[in-house]
Parts: C-alpha cells; sequence; structure tokens
C-alpha cells in the first residue's frame, strides 16, 4: 500500500522533485533498491555528494527500512547523517531544503531501526540528543514526531497555543479536563488531511454527545494555493476558505494556528491524531492517516 501511494505520488509530482530524488523514489516505489543504489552511483559519479545527492540516498535508507532491512537501512542512514555533517562545516541546516530533508531522515531511520530491535531507551536518546542540537531548525518538529511515538502515550498532553485560531475561539486543554480531545493537526496543502476529514466528521456526530472534544490544530506555511507566496493575513484567509470548502461537517471545530503546537506535538505528518484521555494524558499518537474503525475504537477506550 505504501509503495503504490508513493508511485502515483511521484507520478503526479515529479517537477516538484530533483531529477536524482524522483529516480530514486520510483525505484523504491518498484521495490528495485539495486535499481536505487544504481542511480545514486552514477549522479555521485558526476556531481559528487551534495545536498540533493544526500536527500536522495536519505530515501533509499527509508525504502530499506520498509523493505525491513534493518542493517542496509541503518548502515545508510548512519552514513547519510555523516555526510551531512561534513557539509554543515560550510553551511547553514536550513539554507536550502534538501540537507534538512536529508539529514532529518537518516536520523529517523536510525531511531526507528533500533526501536524495531527493542532499543527504545538508545532511540530516544540519539533523538533527545539531537533535538538539544537542531532545535531551532526544520528538522525538530521531525524529530520530536519520532520521540513521541517512542514514548508519549501515558505522558500529559502539551498545552496548546490558542491566541490565533480560524472560526470559533479555542478552549485551552486545561479546561477540558475530564472529558476526552481529538487533536486533528492538518494542513490547506494536505491531501491525507482532506481524506481523513469525513472519519473525523462521522466520530464528532457520534462521540460529541457523549463528550468527546475535538480541535484542528494547523499552522502556516507561507505560501497559499498553488504554492503562491502568502503574507500571514492571506494565508490564514485561505485556510479557513480550505477548512471551510472540504471540513463542512466540521465548522464548529475550533482551529487555533500556530508553529509550536506542531513543534511541541512533533506534527511533522499531516494528518497528526492525537487522543487524550479524561485525566489529561495522551492516549494515542498517530502520525498519518487513521481508518474509522481503528480510531473509533480508540475513542471507545477512553470514553
Amino acid at each position: 500500500m505504501f509503495r503504490r501511494a508513493l508511485f502515483f505520488l511521484l507520478l503526479c509530482s515529479s517537477c516538484c522533485f530533483a531529477d536524482i530524488i524522483y529516480d530514486v523514489r520510483v525505484a523504491i516505489a518498484q521495490n528495485n533498491l539495486a535499481s536505487a543504489n544504481s542511480e545514486l552511483d552514477t549522479y555521485r559519479a558526476q556531481h559528487g555528494v551534495d545536498a540533493t545527492y544526500l536527500e536522495a540516498q536519505s530515501w533509499l535508507a527509508r525504502g530499506y527500512l520498509s523493505a525491513n532491512q534493518l542493517d542496509q537501512g541503518e548502515s545508510l542512514a548512519k552514513r547519510t547523517e555523516s555526510q551531512a555533517r561534513q557539509l554543515l562545516q560550510h553551511r547553514a541546516l536550513d539554507a536550502e531544503p534538501h540537507l534538512p530533508m536529508a539529514l532529518g531522515a537518516a536520523l529517523e531511520v536510525e531511531a526507528q531501526s533500533l526501536a524495531l530491535r527493542g532499543q527504545t531507551a538508545q532511540a530516544a536518546a540519539l533523538l533527545r540528543r539531537n533535538l538539544s542540537i537542531y532545535g531551532n531548525s526544520s528538522i525538530r518538529a521531525r524529530l520530536q514526531k519520532n520521540l513521541n511515538m517512542l514514548g508519549m502515550a501515558g505522558k500529559p498532553a502539551p498545552a496548546l497555543s490558542v491566541a490565533e485560531y480560524i472560526g470559533i475561539r479555542p478552549t485551552p486543554l486545561t479546561e477540558w479536563k475530564g472529558s476526552p480531545v481529538l487533536l486533528f493537526f492538518w494542513a490547506h496543502w494536505c491531501s491525507d488531511c482532506k481524506q481523513e476529514g469525513p472519519v473525523i466528521t462521522q466520530l464528532n456526530a457520534e462521540f460529541a454527545g457523549r463528550g468527546l472534544k475535538i480541535e484542528a490544530p494547523t499552522q502556516l506555511y507561507g505560501y497559499a494555493a498553488y504554492g503562491e507566496s502568502a503574507t500571514p493575513k492571506d494565508e490564514t484567509a485561505y485556510a479557513g476558505r480550505v477548512w471551510q470548502h472540504y471540513y463542512p461537517g466540521l465548522q464548529d471545530i475550533a482551529v487555533p494556528v500556530s508553529k509550536l503546537n506542531f513543534d511541541k506535538y512533533g506534527a511533522s505528518t499531516t494528518p497528526t491524531l492525537v487522543l487524550i484521555d479524561r485525566a489529561g494524558r495522551v492516549a494515542l499518537y498517530h502520525p498519518g492517516v487513521m481508518p474509522y474503525d481503528q480510531l473509533r475504537a480508540a475513542i471507545e477506550r477512553v470514553m
């Protein structure tokens, strides 16, 4: 399922990727890791190890991880991390998008490989160490996401920033203690979020009368329709129009707007779903789309 979805994405948006990244991702989607390796070797012989090469290599590390070839994936991720750090001696991490993508993915693969081997403490330590280094960079949310996946369940839910919002005024989480809460992190550009919308709408209809509260945090990305640059005011207005059009059954749900919320919850993947129990503890942390039956069962458990 992952490979089919990835292959479709690549076919639809090849213009968004450098050729080597596109070629490697297509090879991975076709389960042809040998071809992906060959593409990388050819590119390196012609261009050397640059940021674009490292992002493509990080995709191959993820391909090995997805294929459950943990040794190969972890080894390639460590190589990518080392090469990225060499480039960072001469430039800033966020000077362009490829290097942070490469380093964030490499650290993610390393942590997930450790976790899959049962070395959860080591995985968490790796992520915390790099959060202390890169906490002010674009990969913060990605590192926090992976840390949350390891151990956020059972811990108190971080407070949400609710000063800026779309639609109705949000309620601070502390005021909802005693009620279960579902957080639906979404983005105006996110097709998977639109796919999850009807699921959230149905669950809201079923459980609102039983006390379930829902909030839908989002953030600004600096652009609006068709990727055109936008001021915060214009992008917020655009996100509001997207919310009204694609989520008509959720107009009674508050939409806090803050990057800080995404950083706290590690919502580098959209949608991210967080279920909070009546005591204010995280009962479920799930990056990505979640089917109705699975999410409904999780909600039943906290009701």
